[in-house]
């Protein structure tokens, strides 16, 4: 892996054996579309191989974290031949890239992790966030599902009843909220967020790799045991719902900045 990589959609740059992905697209709230989607996973799983990464820190520029699919390049990739199929695939690769990976990461959460940035910010093994931090299950607001695994991510931590909450109601969940129902580990000032999360990737880096590894394994295997029939039912079912009616309205009202009204 070289030591930089930049693409439009984010930033990889190995820091000592500290390699930090920063999602830059801060005029739409970090939202990503399909190609920063599939480099990012790319970007992850190269880090599998290379000795050189004992940690990753996965960040969003300026003041969010990330929001999700950016809406506003569907009808591009679309007539680029994208389907919700393909789109579902690369969304589940990142996930998968994050949980798997052989090293552990850290997600540093500023502002909105929204929709499938909900799911990056859980899937990361330890999860650091901003006073200002919230999560935002947004997908039930414009006719859609939770995806990236989410559900199985926030049932695995919290429980179901929380899951079913931040799914149905679409409602924000602030930080410090998430840290009391052990969705997260931890929320700080500003001033100390970046303490924190530099604290822990020191000691991370200059950890023995393969016991870290295998902790981590054996974390998931105890906490994520649905993690990829969850993944395939909501690939499924995301891909019908982002060719419904419903998703169109959505969408539409999203962008345009009103309340979706939704076929009865």
């Amino acid at each position: 892996m070289s030591n930089t990589a930049t693409t439009p959609g984010y930033t990889a740059i190995r820091d000592g054996r500290v390699l930090r992905i920063t999602i830059t697209n801060p005029r739409r709230k970090n939202a990503i579309d399909y190609d920063t989607m599939a480099g990012l996973g790319d970007t992850v799983r190269a880090a599998y191989d290379d000795p050189a990464v004992r940690v990753i820190v996965l960040t969003g520029a300026g003041g969010d974290f990330c929001t999700g699919a950016d809406l506003s390049a569907s009808p591009g990739e679309a007539a680029r031949g994208i389907t919700p199929e393909m789109t579902m695939v690369v969304a589940n690769r990142m996930i998968k890239a994050l949980v798997d990976a052989p090293i552990p990461v850290i997600a540093r959460v500023k502002g909105a992790a929204a929709g499938v940035g909900v799911a990056f910010a859980l899937a990361a093994d330890l999860t650091y966030a901003a006073e200002d931090a919230y999560l935002l299950l947004a997908f039930i607001n414009i006719g859609l599902m939770p995806d990236g695994g989410a559900a199985a991510l926030v049932a695995a931590a919290a429980g179901r009843p929380l899951a079913a909450e931040m799914a149905l109601l679409g409602e924000r969940l602030p930080a410090t909220k998430a840290v009391e129902h052990g969705l997260i580990t931890g929320v700080y000032s500003d001033a100390e967020l970046d303490a924190k999360v530099e604290a822990a990737a020191a000691k991370l880096a200059n950890g023995p790799r393969r016991a870290l590894e295998l902790t981590k394994r054996a974390l998931n295997a105890a906490t994520l045991t649905t993690l990829d029939a969850t993944l395939a039912a909501e690939a499924s079912g995301q891909a019908e719902l982002l060719r419904s009616p419903d998703f169109a309205e959505g969408a539409a009202a999203m962008l345009a900045k009103r309340k979706a009204v939704f076929a009865e």
